[in-house]
C-alpha cells in the first residue's frame, strides 16, 4: 500500500492539486518537492499532467507505466492512458482535506514557499521546517 499524498499550488484563494500514490512521506515526496520543484512553473507543469503514481525529481517523457524510469515521474494519464485523473481545483488549501480525504500528506506551494500537513486537520507548517524536524527524529 502506498503512502498517499496531495500536491497543489495555491494562487489567491484557488488551489489546483493532484493525487500522488507512492511515497508521500516527508523523506521522499517532501524532499523531492522541496529540492526539485521550487520553481512554480515547473510545479504547474507537474500538476497539469494529472494524478501521479510515483514522483521523481524530473517530470520526464512518456514511458511504459510498468517500466518505470529512475528519477522520472510516472503519471496515470500520460504513462498508463487513464482518464478521469485530471488536476482538481478547490477553493482553498483546506478544501484539499475534503477532496483528497484518503491522503496521509498534503503539500501546497504558496508564494513560492512549500507547506505541508501530515494528516487530516493538522496545522500547515513550512516544508523546510518539517524536513528539519523529521531529520532530527531519525
Amino acid at each position: 500500500m502506498g503512502t498517499r499524498s496531495a500536491i497543489g499550488i495555491l494562487e489567491g484563494d484557488t488551489c489546483k492539486a493532484v493525487y500522488c500514490h507512492w511515497d508521500g512521506y516527508l523523506a521522499h515526496n517532501g524532499k523531492i518537492l522541496y529540492h526539485h520543484y521550487k520553481d512554480p512553473e515547473k510545479l504547474a507543469r507537474l500538476i497539469n499532467y494529472g494524478f501521479i503514481s510515483s514522483l521523481g525529481p524530473e517530470i520526464g517523457e512518456k514511458h511504459d507505466f510498468n517500466t518505470r524510469v529512475e528519477g522520472v515521474c510516472t503519471f496515470y494519464g500520460r504513462d498508463r492512458g487513464e482518464t478521469g485523473v485530471d488536476p482538481v481545483t478547490v477553493d482553498s488549501a483546506e478544501q484539499l482535506f475534503k477532496e483528497f480525504d484518503w491522503c496521509e500528506y498534503f503539500y501546497v506551494m504558496k508564494d513560492s514557499v512549500w507547506y505541508v500537513s501530515d494528516s487530516f486537520g493538522s496545522p500547515w507548517q513550512r516544508l523546510d521546517t518539517a524536513l528539519i524536524m523529521d531529520k532530527l527524529e531519525e
